[in-house]
């Protein structure tokens, strides 16, 4: 009997896995020719044809629903204890909010647990595989699939956080425009929903996208204050927030809109430019590592090596 050493499992597993991807790719294909004229009619006299009911009963070849019904309690095992290790389903809800993705948390979680799978994969063909991983201690090559696991997890919520943070930055910058847009709507004579629905039809921002979910709730039944209320919530922006809050506040009280959103106009100008400058003074921080690192030594290599060579040619 040969024993079965590390590789020959891992080309065992890896035929396995080629057999039933090959499998689902064939069982997907649309089949050649036009289907019998009882297999089209027997879905509509099953009620009066045993045969017709044989025939629409009829099973395909398709391994899908039985690798499902395997894997599923698995995978929410698996996402259950992502969510426990990497930050709670409300942090990712409102991540994936703040990012503009409809994508749900399962599905978020699912993307994490294939980007794990990926990485713990790619981990242990390379222990096994590479010749540079053989002669690294046993727990190193066991432990580092693992890591990688974990590095492809964290990663995906990394990726989530930096797209959220973009469309913050984006929704910042058009913050102060869409409220002068609504301050002159309302100059005009316009109402605070139809202002709202001006800037939703014709900006093309971020910011615009979301003011059209509020035009679309309040045309379900929704009231205006609760709408902003929500969009306030969910997107979790200071500037926003404050501007939103100082809305709901004069549509309470009555007080006049448009001086309203004069203001926090301004004060979102103020802070772009307070941002800006921040901004710059970081940027000049980091000018200074190529100045140091490499323009000064090569001017200083310059002035000092044709010295160095005379020296070397005197002596």
């Amino acid at each position: 009997m040969v024993p079965l050493n590390g590789v020959a499992a891992l080309g065992v597993l890896c035929g396995v896995v080629l057999g039933l991807g090959l499998w689902l790719v064939l069982s997907t294909l649309p089949r050649i020719g036009r289907p019998r004229l009882a297999e089209r009619v027997a879905p509509f006299i099953t009620d009066i044809s045993a045969e017709a009911r044989v025939m629409v009963a009829r099973r395909s070849a398709d391994p899908s629903p039985v690798l499902g019904l395997i894997v599923a309690p698995l995978t929410h095992s698996l996402r259950n204890l992502l969510a426990d290790w990497l930050g709670g389903n409300e942090i990712i809800a409102k991540r994936l909010r703040q990012a503009g993705s409809t994508a749900s948390v399962e599905r978020f979680r699912g993307e994490q647990l294939a980007w794990a799978a990926a990485g713990f994969a790619i981990a242990a063909a390379l222990a096994v595989l590479a010749p540079s991983f053989a002669s690294m201690p046993m727990v190193v090559r066991v432990a580092l699939p693992f890591l990688a696991a974990g590095l492809g997890a964290a990663a995906r919520d990394w990726l989530l956080g930096r797209r959220a943070k973009r469309r913050l930055a984006r929704i910042s910058s058009e913050l102060p425009t869409v409220l002068e847009f609504l301050t002159l709507s309302l100059t005009a004579g316009e109402g605070m929903l139809d202002a709202i629905r001006r800037v939703a039809d014709a900006g093309a921002g971020e910011l615009p996208r979301e003011f059209a979910g509020v035009v679309a709730a309040v045309g379900t039944g929704v009231p205006l204050g609760q709408a902003l209320a929500e969009l306030c919530d969910a997107l979790d922006h200071a500037a926003l927030s404050r501007a939103l809050d100082q809305v709901l506040g004069a549509l309470e009280r009555g007080a006049p809109l448009a001086a309203v959103l004069r203001s926090q106009a301004g004060d979102a100008r103020e802070a772009a430019k307070r941002t800006i400058i921040e901004l710059a003074g970081r940027k000049e921080i980091a000018m200074l590592v190529p100045l140091i690192f490499l323009i000064l030594p090569v001017t200083i290599a310059f002035a000092l090596f044709p010295g160095y060579l005379v020296l070397q040619a005197g002596f």
